[in-house]
């Protein structure tokens, strides 16, 4: 996404020797995004993705790569990693743990109509049906003591009533674990901006580098607190149902999911702002960078703290 570590013509070169990719023809940098260092590849016989990991240390990726590998095997449209030639999809880049996958095609969405949202929920409940079965796991790194965490970090740099926001909400949320719930492999951060649309259709779920185990539900709150949103930060009711239904038609949430559903969006909105407070007041150097607005994510939490916007009935 941000370009973090650059890589130079001459290292990418011989990087790609490891592999059976072809020749390379160009390279650029992806500017989207905050996280992980990103380039589009273009070789003579392909087009790619090649990633260098910024945060995870190598032992920890494995698990995003097999889960990418597992559902494209399964008939998920998602980016299967490429092998290199010693059969490993990990390998190392200017220092950094690096993973070439194949580029799919089509584009994201920046305003996605009811009926897009619709193939984005049967798409999510595809996923979880097949991502239940997925032999790996790992813990989510962006729950309740990450939160809390953060919280410490900013707290000579949020206003008062931020700070009573945030310490309010994380209490709630304390109170209301979500470890009940059906569980599996999720996506974790399934913005517009990380699903491909061609010719009306879905064609691609990319950047699978926050999934984890956890509750299926909160993945479907983190997708409809994105796909969903209006301009005020609010949630078009018209779109988070048609989502919600498309996700139902394959997989019904069950009684536990739906009691815990209005928390689950709140849960989902906490984590999008507390992750571009810090962000905004601890920026990375990067040689491209695009920060995230936190204040959209703090509207939106806020929206789902009012006992008028309860969405209940969005489930039926």
């Amino acid at each position: 996404m941000s370009v973090f570590t650059p890589v130079h013509e001459p290292q990418l070169i011989e990087f790609l020797k490891s592999f059976d990719c072809g020749a390379l023809q160009s390279y650029c940098g992806i500017a989207a995004g905050i996280e992980n260092t990103n380039y589009f590849v273009t070789t003579d016989q392909a087009q790619f993705v090649l990633t260098l990991f910024e945060h995870h240390q190598p032992d920890e990726l494995p698990y995003f790569l097999d889960l990418m590998a597992y559902l494209s095997e399964h008939g998920i449209p998602t980016a299967h990693p490429l092998c290199s030639r010693d059969g490993s999809y990990l390998n190392t880049l200017n220092g950094k743990p690096a993973a070439l996958v194949a580029r799919l095609s089509g584009h994201s969405i920046e305003t996605p109509s009811a009926e897009t949202c619709r193939l984005m929920g049967i798409a999510l409940g595809k996923m979880h049906t097949v991502s239940i079965h997925f032999s790996g796991h790992r813990a989510p790194d962006r729950a309740l003591p990450w939160a809390i965490n953060i919280q410490t970090q900013l707290a000579d740099h949020l206003e008062p009533e931020d700070a009573a926001l945030l310490a309010d909400e994380l209490a709630t949320q304390a109170a209301s674990p979500r470890s009940h719930l059906p569980c599996g492999a999720i996506h974790a951060d399934l913005f517009r901006d990380n699903a491909l649309f061609e010719h009306g259709q879905l064609s691609g779920i990319i950047d699978f580098y926050y999934a984890c185990n956890d509750a299926l539900a909160y993945d479907l709150a983190v997708t409809v607190n994105d796909w969903c949103q209006s301009q005020n930060h609010t949630l078009d009711s018209v779109r988070a149902c048609a989502l919600i239904q498309g996700y139902q038609s394959v997989r019904a949430l069950n009684r536990d999911e739906r009691a815990a559903w209005p928390l689950l969006l709140r849960a989902a909105a906490l984590r999008f702002w507390l992750s571009r407070l810090k962000d905004q007041c601890f920026p990375r150097a990067g040689e491209l960078t695009y920060a995230k607005d936190p204040t959209v994510f703090k509207n939106l939490l806020m929206f789902h703290r009012d006992p008028a916007n309860q969405p209940i009935n969005w489930l039926d």
